[in-house]
């Protein structure tokens, strides 16, 4: 589509902006308009995903029949099938008569599923046979029907996580998906926000009889550079707060501030470095606390190389346990003997250990210091927290007084997976 027309479409709608992202998203949504293709709209609440769903109606072949908007994360789960593919007379306690679902009335036309990602798991089944085939099932009844309906999907939520988790069917997911459109958010369309805010406040003080706020340099580039986590919607909701209750109709930085909710700031750039900060200040407690224990071991270790070493003393200076030493046997074969009666005549009945005194003892410390390493020390007890615990790794990690992620790691690290 050609910049002009795409000027058409936003003023028919209600759509401010010069972003390219918003024009690419409407340009398709009106190339995929004529075609029958299942289309989902994804992008954060407050975006404005609600429009798209009435331009592809209102520019199909569709537009003269109904189109009809659904809440899906409104309905409860009791109800939802009823609501959305009917119920006979009598399928459940309240059912006093027969009654149409949406997709029956929206027969011809258009249906908008808002927050498709919150749909039951039992109700996505029935969804994907009216994608696949057009047909479905009342409540309470065993008649298929069918039915020509358009539709159009849309979701706040991430499809491929959930359908990771279990909450979202994979099949489903690619059916709703012929044709994806993502709505960026406002933070990526910082040149649209001064736009949105000048409109707004007209429109604010039209409704409210009273002059139009307008905002200063420093405040303008304040608004601009907030992270508006709910998009158009709490820029709408921030303008009509400014428009009502300010008496001085230019708006300060500091005025401004005031309605910009302290949470949001959190997610400011320029604080993003200190949560990174205090995060990694987090995991190097957890390691020196382990190196700690680690330390705290070798300490143990010394202390008893130290008790061998006196026992091993006390062992050479006392006579009872000094060990028995004896010139080295040396057996010599007459010629007149036989390898049999050699053995049959220095064989002994008995024979006493015999240590050399030049044999060198080994160092008990030193063998014991050089096997023992940090690593091998940390590897060793992280297998025994995982045995005591049967594989926990959540217990284990509690038993080591570290985190599971740092847990995770050195299992990776030390091959125990």
């Amino acid at each position: 589509m050609e910049l002009k027309d795409i000027q058409a479409v936003k003023q028919r709608f209600g759509i401010i902006g010069l972003s390219p992202a918003l024009n690419r998203a409407i340009d398709t949504a009106v190339q995929v308009a004529n075609t029958d293709l299942s289309v989902l709209i994804q992008g954060e609440s407050g975006v404005g995903k609600e429009n798209f769903p009435q331009i592809i109606h209102q520019y199909s072949s569709r537009k003269h029949n109904k189109y009809i908007a659904v809440n899906c994360g409104a309905i409860p789960e009791g109800t939802i099938d009823s609501e959305l593919f009917g119920h006979e007379k009598g399928a459940f306690t309240s059912a006093t008569s027969d009654r149409k679902g949406y997709f029956e009335e929206a027969d011809g036309g258009t249906i908008f599923l808002d927050e498709v990602g919150e749909l039951p798991l039992s109700t996505q089944v029935r969804l994907l046979r009216v994608l696949e085939a057009g047909e479905f099932m009342r409540v309470g009844s065993s008649k298929v029907q069918k039915t020509n309906v358009r539709v159009v999907a849309a979701t706040n939520v991430d499809m491929l996580r959930a359908i990771a988790d279990g909450r979202f069917r994979e099949d489903l997911y690619y059916r709703l998906n012929a044709v994806p459109i993502h709505i960026p958010p406002l933070r990526e369309r910082k040149e649209d926000i001064p736009l949105l805010f000048r409109r707004f406040a007209s429109d604010f003080a039209d409704k409210y009889k009273m002059p139009e706020v307008k905002l200063t340099p420093e405040a303008q580039n304040t608004l601009v550079n907030y992270y508006w986590r709910g998009n158009i919607r709490q820029l709408k909701n921030v303008t009509e707060q400014i428009s009502v209750i300010e008496q001085d109709r230019e708006i300060s930085n500091s005025t401004l501030l005031n309605y910009l909710p302290q949470q949001e700031k959190s997610n400011l750039p320029t604080l993003f470095g200190q949560q990174q900060h205090q995060e990694e200040r987090s995991f190097t407690n957890e390691r020196e606390i382990l190196y700690q224990v680690l330390f705290d071991m070798k300490k143990d270790m010394a202390d008893m190389k130290k008790v061998i070493a006196e026992l091993m003393a006390n062992r050479h200076t006392d006579p009872t346990t000094q060990p028995i030493h004896t010139e080295p046997a040396i057996y010599t074969t007459p010629l007149h003997q036989t390898p049999e009666e050699v053995n049959i005549v220095h064989a002994p009945t008995h024979q006493p250990r015999i240590v050399d005194v030049n044999t060198t003892i080994e160092d008990t410390e030193e063998y014991i210091e050089e096997s023992l390493s940090l690593t091998d020390a940390e590897r060793d007890m992280i297998i025994r927290a995982l045995e005591k615990y049967n594989g926990n790794r959540r217990r284990a990690a509690e038993e080591l007084n570290i985190s599971q992620r740092t847990l995770y790691r050195r299992i990776k690290e030390y091959g125990l997976e």
